[in-house]
């Protein structure tokens, strides 16, 4: 193999990728049972984690599937475990689960619910798999590399944006610092990738509000949105040794958007379209008495 190719080769490594089963956790599991790895694919529809799976397999790569809640500690703990019992090991996991439970809602209006919600399943999740994950690293004394699925959004407060989702993935990337600091001495490398707007079933219904794909394209350096298939070269990256003088970062792949600092407003258009379509009021923003 050439010398520069095999610093990016993942062949026979054992990799979890939670929230695979639609999005873009199906193009990071693909890209890492493409490179060679055996991909657990863990989120909590099995229907839609046996089709990913039976893709990557009919592709010639591995996967197993494991239903996960990754909001609930105890489930994580099991799922790790049955991971370790078929793959022996894990030296990869990819914390990409997430949601926006609080989407569509005004700060001033979002529910304890949907903020806690998010919190749940975007930082407790995180917190859950990085530390089971992480102790079977550092009992085994092989190290490994963890890339937690940050976001741009946590970069910088956005306006009228939904809250609980910014705030947790900014927890992200302080966690992932925190871990790389804690865990380096032992080989376990704690990095995270911040992609900016992409195409995927999260991000649809907003880039669909009228003009807002236009103003975010025109924010970006590069003018567009980006492609899950630009998320592969990152992944590998951080999971090979070819970072492996790596840990504690945060690679943005955002086509430039936050270089510029990424601040963007709704268009008018789209605060309309909130205040119809989010239930029980939530997306309409509370405006002064006249």
């Amino acid at each position: 193999m050439n010398p520069a190719a095999s610093l990016f080769n993942v062949t026979g490594k054992a990799a979890i990728v939670t929230g695979a089963s639609y999005g873009l956790g199906v193009t990071m599991a693909e890209t890492l049972a493409q490179a060679g790895a055996r991909v657990a694919l863990v989120a909590r529809s099995v229907d839609k984690l046996q089709r990913v799976a039976e893709s990557i397999k009919k592709q010639g790569g591995t996967a197993e599937v494991v239903t996960c809640d990754v909001g609930d500690s105890a489930q994580v703990a099991n799922m790790v475990a049955t991971i370790l019992q078929k793959f022996g090991r894990v030296d990869i996991l990819v914390n990409n689960a997430g949601v926006v439970a609080d989407g569509g809602a005004m700060p001033e209006r979002v529910p304890d619910e949907l903020f806690e919600k998010t919190v749940r399943i975007n930082l407790f999740g995180v917190w859950y798999c990085c530390r089971e994950v992480g102790a079977s690293m550092l009992r085994d004394g092989k190290g490994g590399s963890i890339i937690n699925i940050a976001s741009i959004s946590g970069l910088a407060g956005w306006r009228d944006n939904p809250p609980a989702y910014q705030a947790t993935k900014a927890a992200v990337i302080n966690l992932t610092r925190n871990l790389a600091c804690s865990w380096g001495d032992r080989g376990v490398r704690v990095n995270a990738i911040a992609p900016g707007w992409f195409p995927s079933e999260m991000t649809n219904p907003f880039l669909d509000m009228g003009p807002l794909t236009a103003r975010l394209c025109a924010a970006a350096p590069l003018g567009r949105l980006g492609d899950p298939k630009e998320l592969a070269g990152p992944l590998l990256f951080l999971a090979s040794e070819a970072s492996s003088f790596v840990t504690g970062h945060t690679l943005v792949v955002d086509g430039g958007f936050s270089a510029g600092s990424g601040q963007f407003s709704f268009p008018e258009e789209t605060y309309r379209v909130l205040e119809e379509l989010v239930p029980g009021g939530i997306g309409k923003r509370i405006m002064p008495a006249q």
